[in-house]
C-alpha cells in the first residue's frame, strides 16, 4: 500500500491526518493520527503538525507524533492528469472587493496605516470530488511550494500549494523571507514591477528585520529576487541569522506578516476584521512541523472543501498606489491556482 493508499485509507476512516511535500522535493511526509481526538499547540515544543489560524486568540491544531503513524515516501506520479484550463470567474464579488478596496485606500490616505492586505473567498461548486486527485494535481503543478492535504474530522478538510516560508530553524540557525507583489506569468517576457510592488516588498522586509532584531543575532537580509508560484510572480527577500530565543517568541514576532496583514500591524487587523466580512480562519494563518529543524509556513494558495464545495481564499496587498480594478484582477489569477486542480 503506497502513501496515496494510506492517505484515502485515513480520510474514509474519518481520521485526522495531514501528508505534504516541500518545495523542490520529491518525498511525501505524513501524519496519519490514529484517533479522532483534537489537540492543540500551545508551546510550538510539542512534537508534531501544527496547523494555526490566522486570528492569534484561536488555538493552533496539533496533529501530535506521539498519537500518529509518521511516513515519508518518494512518490511518483505515473497516471496522466488533466487540469482545468477554462475558468468561470465569481463576478458577483467584483463590486464588493473593489469596494473594500477603495475603502482602504482612503484609511491609508487618512494615514490610519501604509498597508493592509484584503482578501475574499470564493465557492466553487464540485460535481466530481477525489482527494486524491487533486492532491496529486497540486504535487504536480506547484514543485517549487509546500504543498499539503490537511484533514480533521473535527475541524475540516483543506488543500494548499503556499510559496511563503514563514521560519525554518535548524539547530540555533533561522530563516525567513519576505514576500510580496504579485503578477501573473508570461513565459520569458521580461519581468518588470511597478512602484506599488517594490515599495510593498520593501515594507514587508522593513518590519520583519525591525521585529526580528530584539530577538536574534547576526540578522542577514539578502537582495530581493523574483520567483515564481505556479502562474504568478513574486518579490522575495531571505532573511536569516541566529536564534536568542525559542521558535515560540520568533514567531509571534513573525505572524501575522504584514505580507498578509498590513502595516502597523495592529490597526491594519483591526481594519481587516471589521471590513472583511468574513472569518480567514485558516487562511493567512500558518503550518508546518515541529521537530529539531522545524519549517513552518504561512497558509496562503489554500482551499477548504465545504460540503459540495470548495472554498477557495484569496487576497491582495494594499498600498497608497493600489489600483481597485487590478486588485481585483490579482485575486481573479490567484484564484486560478486552486481551480486548476479541480
Amino acid at each position: 500500500m503506497n502513501i496515496f493508499d494510506k492517505i484515502a485509507e485515513q480520510y474514509q476512516q474519518n481520521l485526522p491526518f495531514v501528508a505534504y511535500r516541500k518545495p523542490n522535493e520529491t518525498i511525501i511526509s505524513s501524519y496519519l493520527q490514529e484517533t479522532e481526538e483534537l489537540f492543540f499547540a500551545d508551546k510550538l515544543t510539542e512534537n508534531g503538525f501544527v496547523f494555526a489560524p490566522f486570528e492569534g486568540k484561536e488555538k493552533a491544531v496539533l496533529i501530535p507524533g506521539k498519537s500518529s503513524k509518521f511516513q515519508k515516501e518518494e512518490f511518483c506520479i505515473d497516471e496522466e492528469l488533466t487540469f482545468r484550463t477554462q475558468f468561470l470567474d465569481d463576478s458577483s464579488s467584483k463590486e464588493n472587493h473593489i469596494k473594500l478596496v477603495e475603502k482602504a485606500i482612503n484609511a491609508i490616505e487618512n494615514n490610519d496605516f501604509k498597508k493592509v492586505v484584503v482578501s475574499r473567498k470564493e465557492l466553487v461548486p464540485l460535481s466530481d470530488f477525489d482527494l486524491i486527485t487533486v492532491f496529486k494535481k497540486l504535487l504536480s503543478l506547484y514543485e517549487n511550494a509546500m504543498v499539503y492535504v490537511w484533514f480533521h474530522p473535527k475541524v475540516g478538510l483543506w488543500f494548499g500549494a503556499t510559496p511563503e516560508t514563514l521560519l525554518k530553524v535548524k539547530g540555533n540557525q533561522f530563516e525567513t523571507m519576505s514576500l510580496a507583489g504579485t503578477q501573473t506569468y508570461k513565459g520569458n517576457v521580461a519581468v518588470t514591477w511597478q512602484q506599488k510592488e517594490i515599495e510593498e516588498q520593501q515594507f514587508v522586509t522593513d518590519y520583519i528585520a525591525d521585529n526580528l532584531k530584539p530577538v536574534v543575532n547576526r540578522l542577514k537580509v539578502a537582495e530581493v529576487e523574483t520567483i515564481k508560484a505556479g502562474n504568478l510572480l513574486h518579490l522575495k527577500t531571505k532573511i536569516s541569522g541566529e536564534l536568542k530565543t525559542n521558535s515560540l517568541e520568533l514567531i509571534s514576532k513573525l505572524h501575522p506578516t504584514p505580507a498578509v496583514c498590513g502595516l502597523p500591524l495592529e490597526v491594519s487587523r483591526d481594519f481587516i476584521l471589521e471590513n472583511e466580512n468574513y472569518k480567514r480562519s485558516f487562511y493567512t494563518g500558518f503550518l508546518g512541523e515541529i521537530n529539531t529543524n522545524s519549517n513552518f509556513y504561512v497558509n496562503l494558495r489554500c482551499m477548504e472543501i465545504v460540503a459540495n464545495n470548495a472554498c477557495i481564499y484569496i487576497g491582495g496587498g494594499i498600498t497608497k498606489n493600489s489600483n481597485p480594478l487590478k486588485e481585483w484582477e490579482e485575486t481573479v489569477a490567484k484564484t486560478r491556482v486552486m481551480k486548476k486542480v479541480l
